[in-house]
């Protein structure tokens, strides 16, 4: 419906001056027709006159052109409701608990939804609900694209009634969309479900089971639990593996906050399992639905590529290498350089003749003991290959220096950037003493597993204390930055604190050791192999383990992190080698992930490093559980299948506080109110008091438009033909 009217921006002084132009302009006319004789063609020429001065001082007042649209349609009220995974929280009703029964904040919505209970509203308003965050199983809750759409599928929308929780995670901020509806005088009534204080409850945040583990050999599966509960409780925690086995654990789960433990398996068998935590539920608990969680395991039988490199036939190496040729999974090779003679050592089939140029890709560790450049060693040409190996293959390398002091002139080779420590130049051959000295293990040390000695850690650091102690250790002067120091000398210190003696790094995507001592064979004493063979074995496969993770005939591959969480970057990193086992310099690496709701995507491996053979890929997971993975390459058509697991939950869950302040600020910001959920009455009633929606006014300045513009230049034009023609000068 439409009305149409004119107005004048007139103001005393353009009414005043416009008066004062049409009687000027009537008296010179007046004039100018009596001296012509009072002729009818100067008559009509100062009628014209009159006119165009006329037209000209109407403008001068501004006129306008003032249209009023009435909508004819009813005006539009919205109801939102929520209708995510949150949404099944049952906590409305919670601050007055024991007078009422708690509601879902889903059944708590269902009476604002059902259109029967507006029934009181005047029939000037259509009342339409919306449910939003239905798809995808309610996973996805989008505040800002809900008010956006209502907005544009309800052309005259008058307001909106937003029933949520308000945990928003997706989308842009609904404070955008506020903005927007505020421009247009829509206001937002929201009504706020849920409590804002957490339910009781114990939730298994994180089981970082590893992707695989080795027959025989303990595996570590650390997890997190978290509690909301009020006091500390004890939990018998167990570990189910599908085989059967059980294992339990009793934690003392702290309140209202995150406990970290660990369990320890040892599986006997070869095979896929999977493996399942539970948490016994508490008698206040009100969730149990996330009182578990379970990952998937694959066992297999190792063998390991160890190369040991070392100058003399120190104790150290005599003993590191009993102790790897006694290792089942270990397959181990010895190059002894013996400077000065003519010949490396040998004698068994556990040495080789020289520096394996050609298949040094072959070892998943290398063990670099008092060796250095030249005098019949390592050349820089080998140094620069060993760098390659653990950078770009994921190998791992130790150092082991000794009292000859070779590895100080590493510092000035291609291993450099690997080195962990700071040595002092001034002292190459170390220090020495003649009363025995300890490690002592820092905090990190303490959680490594590498350093693990016993099965508790109050039993671990009584074996570290007690172990026979060293006289001789590397003249280091500090650890650097980016690096992870395991254990420190338990009396000497320096400017940089106590002596770091036994760090670790990664690099590339390879890892690096160094162990600042040359007593470690002491630990044999009155134990024999306990604790020496424990401790190599477990360096060994700590380092072999990203590169052993997933073994083809002409690929290997792995990714980083082992266990992501959902939304956190995975590398994928792989190693091809061509037909005729050369790396693969060129060539197209592509992974295929298969997400647990059956969504594919595609990976395309960039080549990282041509001469060995290595391409790496990033992939973002978007959803929690296990992911089918297959690497291909077209080249050699080599394949590898595996399965990535994904550690976390939906950001969408239930048992999360309610988040009212964000309701509130979208009803401040628009001029709504924030309402009572359990008053439907108030609700009705705030609705039905929205105004009707104002006239939306059009104006057309007439004074400034560009048609009247031109009509009045023509005009003019017209006016001074005309006086030619009446014979004007």
């Amino acid at each position: 419906m439409t009305d149409t009217s004119f107005a004048f921006q007139w103001t005393l002084s353009s009414v005043f001056i416009s008066a004062a132009v049409m009687l000027v302009v009537c008296v010179l006319g007046w004039v100018a027709w009596r001296r012509s004789g009072y002729r009818s063609s100067v008559l009509m020429l100062e009628l014209a006159r009159i006119a165009l001065v006329g037209l000209a001082v109407f403008l001068l007042n501004q006129p306008e052109s003032v249209s009023s649209f009435r909508p004819t349609e009813k005006p539009t009220v919205v109801i939102l409701g929520d209708q995510s995974v949150s949404m099944d929280t049952q906590d409305v009703g919670l601050e007055n608990a024991g007078s009422t029964p708690l509601l879902t904040r889903r059944r708590a919505l269902a009476p604002l939804l059902d259109l029967t209970n507006w029934n009181d509203l005047p029939e000037r308003l259509e009342i339409v609900a919306t449910p939003f965050a239905v798809g995808d199983e309610g996973k996805v809750s989008n505040l800002h694209d809900a008010l956006m759409a209502a907005r544009s599928e309800h052309p005259n929308l008058r307001a909106i009634v937003l029933a949520s929780d308000g945990d928003w995670n997706d989308g842009s901020p609904p404070v955008d969309a506020a903005a927007r509806l505020r421009l247009e005088q829509i206001p937002i009534f929201s009504v706020p479900l849920g409590s804002q204080s957490r339910l009781p409850d114990i939730d298994v945040l994180s089981f970082d089971v590893p992707t695989s583990g080795v027959v025989a050999k303990n595996v570590r599966i650390p997890f997190t639990i978290e509690s909301s509960l009020p006091r500390d409780h004890l939990a018998q925690v167990e570990l189910r593996v599908s085989d059967g086995t059980v294992l339990r654990r009793q934690v003392r789960i702290a309140a209202m906050g995150r406990t970290s433990d660990a369990i320890l398996w040892k599986p006997d068998v070869i095979g896929d399992y999977t493996l399942s935590i539970d948490v016994p539920s508490h008698p206040d608990e009100k969730i149990v639905k996330n009182n578990r969680r379970e990952a998937p395991i694959s066992i297999v039988e190792e063998k390991l590529k160890v190369l040991v490199i070392e100058s003399l036939p120190r104790w150290e190496y005599r003993y590191l290498r009993n102790a790897l040729s006694r290792d089942p999974g270990v397959e181990l090779n010895c190059l002894l350089f013996h400077p000065g003679l003519s010949k490396v050592g040998g004698g068994n089939l556990d040495y080789i003749d020289s520096f394996p140029e050609e298949n040094l890709t072959d070892y998943e560790v290398v063990f670099l003991g008092d060796v250095g450049l030249g005098d019949g060693q390592l050349t820089v040409e080998q140094c620069r290959k060993l760098k390659g190996l653990v950078e770009q293959q994921a190998s791992g390398l130790v150092f082991m220096p000794g009292l000859k002091g070779n590895m100080l002139s590493l510092a000035d080779s291609p291993l450099a950037p690997l080195l962990p420590v700071i040595m002092d130049d001034a002292q190459p051959m170390g220090w020495g003493s003649r009363t025995p000295s300890h490690f002592a293990l820092t905090e990190l040390g303490r959680d490594s597993l590498l350093t693990k000695l016993a099965d508790t850690q109050e039993e671990n650091m009584q074996v570290w204390e007690n172990l026979p102690g060293f006289q001789w250790h590397a003249p280091v002067v500090r650890a650097k930055a980016g690096t992870d120091v395991l254990a420190v000398h338990q009396e000497v210190s320096n400017e940089y604190g106590r002596i770091p003696l036994l760090i670790t790094r990664s690099f590339g995507t390879g890892k690096i050791l160094f162990m600042g001592t040359d007593g470690a064979w002491r630990w044999r004493r009155g134990v024999e192999d306990l604790y020496h063979y424990r401790f190599w074995g477990q360096v060994v496969r700590w380092m072999a383990y990203r590169r052993t993770r997933l073994r083809g005939e002409l690929m290997r591959a792995f990714f980083l992190p082992q266990q992501p969480q959902i939304r956190q970057t995975v590398t994928f990193h792989a190693i091809v080698m061509q037909k005729s086992g050369e790396p693969l310099g060129r060539g197209e690496v592509t992974a295929r992930i298969i997400a647990p709701s059956g969504r594919t995507a595609s990976v395309r491996l960039t080549n990282s490093g041509a001469e060995w053979g290595a391409f790496a890929g990033v992939f973002t997971p978007e959803e929690p559980g296990p992911h089918q993975v297959t690497l291909r390459c077209r080249e050699n058509g080599s394949q590898i299948q595996t399965s990535l697991f994904v550690q976390g939950a939906t950001e969408e869950q239930v048992g999360k506080p309610a988040r009212p302040e964000v309701l509130e600020e979208l009803s401040r910001i628009t001029g709504g109110r924030l309402l009572d959920s359990g008053d439907l009455a108030q609700i009705v009633k705030a609705v039905a008091e929205v105004p009707e929606p104002p006239l939306r006014i059009r104006r057309v300045q007439l004074w400034s438009h560009p048609l009247v513009a031109g009509t009045l230049v023509l005009l003019l034009g017209l006016f001074w033909i005309a006086r030619k023609v009446a014979g004007y000068i």
